[in-house]
């Protein structure tokens, strides 16, 4: 029997691209059934992220595999009425809808929550949007880098002084969203078993990337001085700035926040002398001269390869991070220990699979499955619909699936 927690579980994917269908893999890997609503033709353009000029170009649809694994895939033609009528008996045996359309398609296709628990009372509609539920810009289309990254700020904050504004990398702001929505739901779920009364779940791509600058912009929001802030950040402490060794490697120190783990730093560096340089025999004048240390730190880091400071500052118990390249963690043993990552099925073309972050003791997970065909489970669906196969075979012919 399967002992899976969301065993039986039965999820509507009726969403796009990343953070909306990430959420319901999480939900996939616990073990519900979760069916990918896709249009006929081209599909998710999920299925085409591994192919486009700013992601590694690999032998395989990583990135398909990586958030369109565990589900069903049905091909729907949702602009035409028996599209919709397809739709509307699985909502009826749903216990999840998940959907980051934008308001003006869910209007015209009448998947509104309105729409859909008019159908399905205890259902749970999970909605994503860009930019939030309410105001001007519920309407606006928008994807991670503009509405998490860009639209809260974080873009204009995490960049080195002086330099633009730093771009992010795909998916970024979608998989921590992923994570809120399917929180919002397991949230939705335990309160259904405890009332028996459906929800109306919502998160945004904007709420998630504010809540990640939140220790930053809930100072501006208390009447934190920004423009001091900024000033003060235009030169880095110098334990907050990257070190670049000999080996063209580079050292996180932002640790080494207090006096003694200081000098143990210096220790380690063979560089005590500075202690007692006039410029930095105090605290206060370590700071006000900070540029002046880092620079004095990065003459002797890079005259050695990461290696050998990292066995240094190992030796003294400084705690010092190598920062990694994404190369790095294919064979990083922490998180193979872990289980941050796991060898999934031949047929997945993978070697590796990133796993979610969300681990429950008592709780296991369903071994990954390759992502679906395009429509590759349209008659298994239909068939559990009550549809005949003369039924299936016409809404076919008819390019309904």
């Amino acid at each position: 029997m399967d002992n899976h927690l969301l065993n039986g579980l039965k999820v509507i994917d009726c969403a796009t691209v990343i953070a909306a269908p990430a959420a319901a893999v999480m939900l996939a890997d616990f073990g519900a059934d979760v069916i990918k609503i896709e249009q006929p033709g081209a599909g998710d353009m999920l299925r085409i992220l591994a192919d486009i000029p700013t992601t590694p170009d690999a032998q395989t649809n990583w990135f398909w595999q990586l958030d369109g694994r565990n589900k069903k895939s049905l091909a729907l033609d949702l602009k035409d009425p028996a599209g919709i009528e397809v739709l509307q008996r699985l909502i009826v045996q749903a216990d999840v809808f998940i959907t980051n359309h934008p308001y003006p398609v869910r209007n015209a296709l009448g998947i509104t929550y309105e729409d859909v628990k008019a159908l399905n009372e205890s259902i749970i509609y999970a909605s994503l949007t860009a930019y939030g539920e309410q105001g001007p810009e519920r309407d606006r289309k928008g994807f991670d880098q503009l509405a998490y990254w860009a639209r809260s700020g974080l873009m204009e904050l995490m960049r080195e002084p002086q330099t633009l504004p730093t771009q992010g990398l795909p998916g970024m702001g979608d998989h921590p969203t992923a994570v809120a929505l399917f929180a919002g739901i397991m949230t939705a779920l335990l309160k259904r078993e405890r009332s028996g009364e459906g929800s109306f779940v919502h998160t945004s791509l904007l709420a998630n990337g504010l809540w990640s600058a939140a220790g930053i912009a809930q100072g501006a929001m208390a009447g934190g001085d920004m423009a001091a802030y900024r000033e003060t950040n235009r030169v880095n402490a110098a334990m907050l700035r990257p070190y670049r060794t000999a080996d063209e490697r580079w050292l996180q120190l932002n640790m080494v926040r207090d006096e003694s783990l200081f000098a143990m730093t210096l220790a380690a560096l063979d560089a005590l002398d500075l202690l007692t340089d006039p410029r930095f025999e105090t605290a206060e004048k370590a700071w006000q001269n900070r540029a002046a240390l880092g620079d004095c730190l990065q003459s002797i880091i890079g005259e050695k390869s990461a290696e050998h400071w990292l066995q240094k500052f190992t030796e003294f118990d400084v705690p010092v991070n190598l920062v990694a390249r994404i190369e790095d963690t294919l064979s990083d043993p922490q998180i193979q220990q872990n289980q941050m990552t796991v060898p999934p099925p031949e047929d997945m073309q993978l070697p590796q699979l990133i796993r979610h972050p969300v681990n429950v003791s008592s709780a296991p997970q369903v071994p990954p499955a390759r992502a679906p065909e395009l429509g590759e489970h349209a008659d298994e669906i239909l068939l559990s619909l009550g549809y005949s196969k003369a039924e299936i075979d016409q809404l076919r012919t008819s390019g309904i699936i």
